[in-house]
């Protein structure tokens, strides 16, 4: 803390992106939009006129032939599923549920031997969340392993987090008013790599906090892509969770609205600085730290062997803040750990760019899987909070199997135009997305076919890429 504040201070002169008016406030210099080349235009066209049109159930097919996502389903027993082909009824069960179009309207419109009664009863008796969550990470390990394409969009070391509100019926546990939003509902809370890939979600209230959950989602996700960074919005941060996640070994970095009027404490009280003094209002009490510096520790502990989940603490800790010192001390704690953020938040444009990126991301997939899961009006109907967290884990494992699709078309499209000589820039490929959705056709009749394999799996781009 003491190094950070001094070396801001010495360089505060020189830095051109900030300055700190009459109030004592930082003024942070607006980040600028990046330009781009004529040639991403060009290679935007040329990716869209070639890219095969794709309908839902095949995506979820050609996933299941590369990656056999369905080998996690099946009874709670063990023993093999009494179903007719059961790899068949797994996917449209998936497909029905990750779209929302429930049982019953779904099987109207498929041409397989398949009931409403068949779909549910799939669903009820051989899938659970956390089998769900087993497949999730079956797709995301091939994603990260299998594929050039995503490792220039990022490397996996950092996530985001960000909540979206589902409509639900009024006469529900878990339904509350949203006032940010309008309405009654809950919140699907998403944690999304910086590849683009979702690791984790969770089905809130709307009436929690969700830097409660922001922890959370990381310490579970179990997949091969394990960030130490996380970004989120003002709602992913507080002084305990900043706390609390540096003991936890991951990087809190969020995107926080009125910043400016955060305190910024002092490592010491008698420490003054040039530049930058008048940034501080108060000073850390590194006694109360010291002295609970082992609860702080057993704590830590405590949640690596699962004993206690980080929401469950966090929200202990909020409801006895006032008495609690086990509390007080995480937020001393967060308040060094924060203090330090900010002053490298507002002393590199950089950081900030990097965070308004990633938290970008999270949002842009926030509207990816709500374009995906279009029936019943977007209503999650059911009032199960066991089937309402399972229709949000569907719909992440629809929309990672979308973007899966998405990567192999567009490492197939690459690949064909670096054959035919055409010369593709990195920084073109680093801005482009998987969130494709205008080649997926979401509607008609849906017809599934396992006997006709799609094209062997290749991540590779096969590409001498050429700088500009």
């Amino acid at each position: 803390m003491i190094e950070t504040s001094k070396q801001i201070d010495q360089d505060f002169p020189d830095n051109e992106h900030v300055s700190i008016n009459e109030n004592g406030e930082p003024v942070l210099k607006k980040v600028q939009k990046r330009e781009y080349k004529k040639s991403l235009k060009e290679l935007e066209e040329l990716i869209k006129e070639r890219l095969p049109e794709r309908n839902l159930i095949d995506i979820l097919c050609n996933v299941e032939h590369w990656i056999n996502w369905t080998r996690h389903f099946g009874p709670s027993s063990g023993s093999d599923p009494k179903l007719k082909n059961p790899r068949e009824r797994y996917i449209l069960t998936t497909f029905a549920y990750g779209c929302n179009l429930g049982p019953v309207q779904a099987a109207r419109h498929m041409r397989a031997d398949v009931t409403g009664s068949v779909l549910s009863y799939t669903n009820q008796r051989h899938i659970t969340a956390r089998k769900i969550d087993q497949a999730l990470k079956d797709i995301i390990n091939h994603y990260h392993h299998e594929f050039d394409l995503p490792k220039l969009w990022g490397k996996g070391e950092s996530a985001a987090a960000d909540g979206t509100k589902y409509d639900i019926y009024e006469e529900n546990l878990l339904a509350e008013y949203h006032i940010r939003y309008g309405g009654y509902g809950g919140i699907a809370y998403h944690h999304v790599a910086d590849n683009y890939i979702a690791l984790f979600s969770h089905f809130i209230p709307c009436g929690v906090w969700e830097a409660v959950y922001i922890l959370d989602g990381l310490l579970k996700n179990e997949s091969d892509v394990q960030p130490d960074t996380i970004h989120a919005d003002t709602q992913g941060q507080s002084t305990p969770v900043f706390g609390l996640s540096h003991l936890l070994g991951i990087k809190l970095m969020p995107r926080i609205r009125n910043f400016k009027k955060l305190t910024f404490f002092r490592p010491d009280p008698d420490m003054k600085y040039k530049h930058v003094d008048s940034l501080f209002s108060d000073s850390i009490d590194w006694d109360l730290i010291q002295l609970h510096w082992k609860d702080l520790l057993r704590v830590v502990l405590s949640i690596k062997h699962g004993k206690i989940s980080t929401a469950m603490l966090l929200r202990k800790l909020g409801n006895y803040s006032q008495k609690n010192k086990l509390y007080q001390t995480f937020r001393e704690l967060g308040r060094v750990v924060r203090t330090v953020f900010l002053l490298q938040y507002i002393a590199d444009i950089e950081l900030r760019r990097k965070i308004t990126a990633t938290t970008n991301k999270v949002e842009a997939y926030n509207g990816f899987s709500k374009w995906l899961f279009f029936g019943g009006d977007g209503i999650i109907a059911d009032n199960d909070p066991e089937q309402q967290e399972k229709s949000i884990k569907y719909g992440d494992l629809v929309a990672n199997a979308v973007i899966f699709q998405n990567v192999v078309d567009l490492t197939a499209v690459i690949r064909q135009l670096g054959r035919e000589g055409y010369y593709v820039y990195p920084e073109d490929l680093s801005v482009l997305s998987p969130y494709l959705m205008e080649h997926i056709k979401r509607f008609g009749d849906y017809v599934i076919d396992l006997e006709e394999p799609p094209q062997p799996l290749d991540g590779k781009l096969e590409l001498e890429l050429k700088t500009a």
